[in-house]
């Protein structure tokens, strides 16, 4: 059997490992562990592996940004933010039909650059939006489906965890992929509320208006969500502007790392000063940052064994080289693999696609012509992968952000919430199609910067 059977058949038997529901990590581990052992005839290789792998992995610098992102999450989670932003945004937008919808996209979007997760972003937006929404008359279909999408800003607007992971994987700078992911988390944002507004003309029962609200009471509640743009702007400001011209190159304030911990810090502060982080939501963050990064953490170990299987059979470079001996047109590969992230994305979570499939694609990426330097075609690949990953957290049968949001509401049939969140689904999918077509909307602002 060659390397590249080998690592096809170890795929297949991860995968259906994986749809049989064991975790992960583990079947990506013992996929490795096993692959190894029948191609060197003894496990001695791995076990040797195994006794520094670990520390090699978890002693990464990098790798020090997640927890420190998980914890400024669990942080705003705790502290009300959330409140205030959506407060703010329905003040704004709510006398619009469906601006109570919008407002909770504007929410998401506000908590999604302090916090980094799209479940925690989900579930705490769907807490304040939810309720209000079913309120004021809004359908359950448009309540659920709105707030399911809304919840993929928090990976796609930066800081991310997804971002990170990706950036490591492939050596890419982190802090240029979290410039990338700007312009298509805005425009993700606009797009969700731009189909609001479509839905809501399609089906005018499905929402309602609220009374306009004086300025002056709206610039009011605009100032309440102050810390929201202080702690973004400290954290991407520093790790990102410029803060000495007279040297050539961005000279940055902090590294990433030292940025989330800023973040960390700040976000824990501002709910101390608040009352909405007591010592009880200290602990809680804490003891969930930790559960969090032991799960991140097990995933990527295991992905590390299955890579180092398939460093071993070489597939990854053959791979590649049988795609570009086929002649097979750049954009045909990368539309077969970003369909590939849709299928697996009915079944899996997106740091376990991520990490599962860019060891194989992102080498072919490397060799394809896009027109684009190797860090741009990273770069623009990465916030791509990190879309359509996004789609595969809302779309049935295992879209997680559908589940969450629907434990809200019990009473409110699944099949409402799969109906209301089909409309977002296609604007992030014609959101792909824009960006595959026009790398340039990704990348402008990389550029500008450095």
């Amino acid at each position: 059997m060659t390397g590249i059977e080998l690592a096809i058949v170890a795929f297949a038997l991860m995968l259906l490992a994986i749809f049989l529901r064991l975790p992960i990590g583990l079947a990506m581990g013992l996929t490795g562990f096993f692959g190894i052992w029948y191609l060197m005839g003894h496990p001695s290789v791995t076990l040797s592996q195994l006794k520094t792998l670990s520390y090699d992995t978890f002693s990464s610098y990098s790798l020090s940004i997640v927890p420190l992102f998980l914890l400024m999450g669990q942080f705003a989670t705790k502290s009300g933010m959330s409140g205030a932003l959506f407060e703010a945004a329905s003040d704004w937008l709510g006398h619009r039909k469906g601006g109570v919808a919008m407002a909770a996209v504007g929410a998401c979007a506000g908590f999604g650059a302090v916090c980094g997760s799209s479940l925690a972003t989900a579930s705490t937006m769907g807490q304040v939006a939810l309720p209000e929404m079913r309120k004021r008359g809004y359908s359950d279909a448009l309540s659920t489906g709105v707030l399911a999408a809304g919840g993929t800003l928090g990976i796609l607007i930066p800081p991310s965890v997804i971002l990170v992971i990706y950036a490591i994987l492939t050596e890419q700078n982190i802090v240029k992929m979290f410039i990338a992911a700007l312009v298509p988390g805005i425009l993700a944002a606009l797009g969700y509320m731009l189909t609001v507004a479509v839905m809501v003309r399609i089906n005018p029962d499905s929402a309602t208006t609220a009374d306009r609200v004086p300025y002056a009471h709206r610039f009011r509640t605009l100032l309440s969500i102050w810390p929201v743009v202080v702690i973004f702007g400290l954290v991407m400001g520093g790790i990102a502007a410029d803060w000495n011209w007279t040297k050539t190159g961005v000279q940055a304030l902090f590294t990433p790392t030292e940025g989330a911990a800023v973040g960390a810090v700040a976000t824990g502060l501002y709910g101390v000063m608040t009352g909405g982080l007591t010592w009880k939501g200290f602990l809680d963050s804490i003891l969930s940052t930790a559960q969090s990064t032991a799960m991140i953490f097990f995933i990527v170990l295991g992905a590390q064994i299955f890579n180092s299987f398939l460093a071993f059979t070489q597939a990854p470079q053959m791979l590649a080289e049988w795609v570009t001996g086929q002649g097979f047109s750049p954009l045909v590969v990368l539309t077969l693999m970003l369909i590939a992230y849709l299928v697996f994305g009915c079944v899996m979570d997106s740091l376990s696609m991520i990490l599962l499939t860019i060891p194989i694609f992102y080498p072919i990426i490397e060799v394809l012509d896009f027109g684009l330097t190797p860090e741009e075609a990273g770069i623009w690949f990465g916030i791509l992968a990190l879309i359509v990953v996004e789609v595969g957290l809302i779309t049935p049968p295992v879209g997680m952000n559908l589940f969450i949001i629907n434990s809200m509401a019990r009473d409110i049939p699944m099949s409402a919430t799969y109906r209301g969140v089909a409309p977002f689904v296609l604007s992030d999918l014609i959101r792909v199609v824009v960006l595959v077509a026009f790398p340039g909307i990704t990348l402008w602002l990389v550029g500008v910067m450095f």
